[in-house]
């Protein structure tokens, strides 16, 4: 029988929107980029150009061609160093 997992509750981060970070951790490694956004619930951030992946969209009425593009991911904060914009 399957259980219910509690929801979580949003976390105090030590990063922000527009702040400039360093990843860490991960594929993305020693590259730097800007905070598109956050998610406090789940402690990831999306960093613009980094973590892109592939997404194969279905064709639709508003894109009949369908197709592949590629997104950003999240990043968990933890994998994530905030960067002082002026010594970078």
């Amino acid at each position: 029988m399957a259980t219910k997992t509690k929801a979580q509750k949003p976390v105090k981060l030590h990063v922000k929107t527009g702040d400039t970070v360093k990843v860490i951790a991960g594929d993305e490694r020693g590259k730097t980029g800007v905070i598109k956004s956050v998610n406090r619930t789940t402690q990831r951030v999306i960093v613009d150009g980094l973590n892109l992946v592939t997404k194969h969209n279905k064709p639709s009425a508003k894109n009949p061609q369908g197709g592949i593009t590629k997104i950003e991911a999240g990043i968990h904060v933890s994998n994530v160093k905030a960067v002082d914009s002026k010594n970078a």
